[in-house]
């Protein structure tokens, strides 16, 4: 398995690799903001291993080498508002980057045009991977989504930041529309409008924010949750080293996603 990184045409880091024949399915991916944090991380953590299929890993915006801030105590106290100027926008780009990166990194594989389609993602980027779900998959055909310790509620998340805060987070109207738009509970219908096939993996032992909006989603009967005893939020080992070690957690994810996803393609 050979992976190649890179960035598109319109400036989008990316971590790939090509399928044994041009027919394979494609998995378009989005990384952690907790490791794995980088499309190369994801690449190394949850490589899918035993998947025939093109890879393709893309940077989310406003992290990674698009960081404008150095680390999280620099992004903390910058200032920033954290919902309108970072997490939204971030969102947002990512969805609008989809398509025509997913075109050039097509050809760039080699990929045939027929090739079914699957989306992956964990936390914030299996935010968007909800909402590249929900938008696209009518228009590009995505047959499966899966969701890893998923950021399906920003307002939970965003209130727990509290304790990091010089004082709580202050919504705003503003700050209000971008939490609606960022809640896959309330937009449960779209992902299951969207008719494909849903997937969550979701760590028994991850934090409140999360675990709990899974499991209300989970109430909602749409798609199919899992959960993986053991297992916190991050998917790969503090502080990230492209050296190190899988950690067994990103080996029960990747093993359950690749069964998963293998299962779903195949039909």
């Amino acid at each position: 398995m050979t992976w190649m990184h890179g960035t598109t045409s319109a400036g989008v880091p990316y971590t790939a690799r090509s399928a044994t024949h041009p027919e394979a399915p494609i998995v378009v991916g989005w990384h952690l903001l907790d490791p794995p944090s980088t499309p190369a991380a994801l690449a190394a953590a949850l490589p899918l291993d035993g998947l025939d299929a093109h890879v393709i890993y893309l940077g989310l915006p406003l992290s990674g080498e698009r960081a404008p801030y150095a680390d999280f105590e620099e992004f903390l106290t910058s200032g920033i508002d954290m919902v309108t100027e970072y997490f939204g926008p971030m969102h947002e780009q990512a969805l609008e980057e989809f398509p025509a990166a997913l075109a050039e990194l097509r050809g760039v594989l080699g990929a045939s045009d027929a090739s079914a389609l699957a989306v992956l993602g964990g936390s914030a980027g299996a935010s968007v991977t909800a909402e590249v779900f929900a938008t696209h998959a009518a228009s590009h055909g995505i047959a499966a989504c899966v969701l890893m310790n998923p950021l399906l509620r920003l307002r939970p998340m965003i209130d727990a930041m509290a304790e990091f805060l010089p004082e709580p987070y202050a919504w705003t109207p503003d700050s209000d529309a971008v939490a609606a738009r960022m809640d896959f509970v309330a937009r449960a219908g779209e992902l299951a409008a969207a008719g494909g096939s849903l997937l969550i993996i979701e760590g028994a032992d991850d934090e409140p924010p999360f675990i709990d909006t899974t499991r209300e989603f989970e109430r909602l009967g749409i798609g199919e949750v899992r959960y993986v005893d053991g297992v916190a939020h991050a998917l790969a080992a503090w502080p990230e080293d492209a050296a190190a070690e899988r950690t067994e957690a990103a080996k029960r994810y990747d093993a359950i996603a690749v069964e998963w996803l293998a299962a779903i393609l195949a039909d």
